[in-house]
């Protein structure tokens, strides 16, 4: 409506309504925040926040032993590479323009203290070599610093041996296995390195190690909030998982908002980087509030289940599957994510409509 136009007459069964209550006619608003939406350009100008490419990073999965990219049943559209193809992945990737990649590795033999995560042979560490030759600086080259991918029992430390406690993930006997998976992928080119296995003191232990190492270039992306979480599901088929068991001992209860904020606190303090929440879209609230406190950016991982819902749930002709993605994405960012982790990167950053 122009400022100058006269309103519509309501019909009259309404108007015949109103005056028999004695309700009169409202007064015109003043203030209209719809002038601001009235078209694509006046929505694009007030908008507040913007998913910029440069903030996305993809999560991809390099296994060893096959010729061909295996598809992930899960989810769709995602699929184990080989060396080869994770190349021109990472190449197509700098090509988007997106900020970075972050790599999982999935080996072919696996033992009880995950000894493949920091062999310069093994599946992980030829995959970041292969990235960084290919891609050099144009992306952030990113390694997943845990042992789950790599240990039998599919835990993210090793297990403690006969007595009272037989069979916990030893906190402590794991740090020196992270501290030595750090330096192996930093010495195969890594950029930055992400400890995900929840362990007390995870990013002081690899602070130090990367430092002594002289490796002290190198960042530090901290799973700091990582929940226990069922939407965790589809990622364990993308890496094979063996687990047995769960992993409630060390990642969070998802009742717990609070205790986000402390592990954030902490490892800001330990030296990280970078701290994240995962997942994202079930913790906006957690997310929100580490963003608001945190003296480092924030990342957070869109995480497996919420991609693979959106997926199915598009496959099904149940939602548009474009802008739930994009508004999936601008929900993160709103709660205050300075960078997502998201299976769509690439494809956000090809497509405009998606963002």
């Amino acid at each position: 409506m122009t400022p100058h136009a006269t309103p519509a007459p309501a019909p009259a069964d309404a108007a015949g309504l109103l005056a028999r209550h004695g309700i009169p006619a409202p007064t015109p608003p003043v203030v209209r925040p719809r002038r601001l939406r009235t078209t694509p350009a006046m929505r694009r100008l007030a908008r507040e926040h913007v998913v910029d490419p440069a903030s996305l990073i993809l999560p991809v999965f390099v296994r060893e032993g096959i010729s061909e990219p295996r598809p992930v049943g899960a989810m769709p559209g995602v699929v184990q590479h080989t060396l080869e193809t994770l190349r021109r992945e990472a190449a197509a990737c700098a090509e988007a323009g997106i900020g970075g990649i972050d790599l999982f590795g999935v080996p072919a033999a696996r033992d009880e203290t995950g000894s493949q995560a920091w062999a310069q042979e093994g599946i992980l560490n030829r995959g970041i070599a292969a990235v960084r030759a290919e891609v050099g600086d144009a992306l952030v080259v990113c390694a997943d610093t845990c042992l789950d991918e790599f240990t039998s029992h599919g835990h993210c430390g090793v297990l403690r041996g006969p007595g009272p406690r037989a069979g916990e993930v030893d906190n402590d006997a794991t740090l020196p296995l992270y501290q030595a998976m750090a330096v192996a992928q930093a010495q195969a080119g890594a950029h930055m390195v992400s400890p995900s296995g929840m362990m007390d003191g995870q990013v002081a232990a690899i602070r130090g190690a990367l430092d002594a190492a002289g490796h002290d270039d190198v960042a530090i992306l901290a799973y700091s909030a990582k929940y226990a979480s069922a939407y965790f599901g589809p990622f364990r088929e993308a890496v094979g998982s063996t687990l047995t068991g769960d992993r409630r001992t060390y990642q969070q209860d998802p009742a717990n908002g609070r205790e986000g904020l402390r592990e954030a606190a902490l490892d800001a303090a330990e030296g990280a980087d970078i701290v994240m929440v995962k997942p994202a879209g079930p913790y906006l609230d957690v997310l929100a509030a580490v963003a608001a406190a945190s003296p480092v950016p924030v990342a957070a991982y869109q995480v497996s289940g919420e991609y693979a819902m959106v997926e199915a749930a598009a496959r099904n002709g149940w939602v548009e599957r474009e802008r739930v993605i994009a508004e999936s994405l601008l929900g993160i960012a709103r709660a205050g994510a300075d960078m997502i982790l998201t299976y769509w990167a690439r494809e956000v950053a090809e497509n405009p409509a998606l963002r």
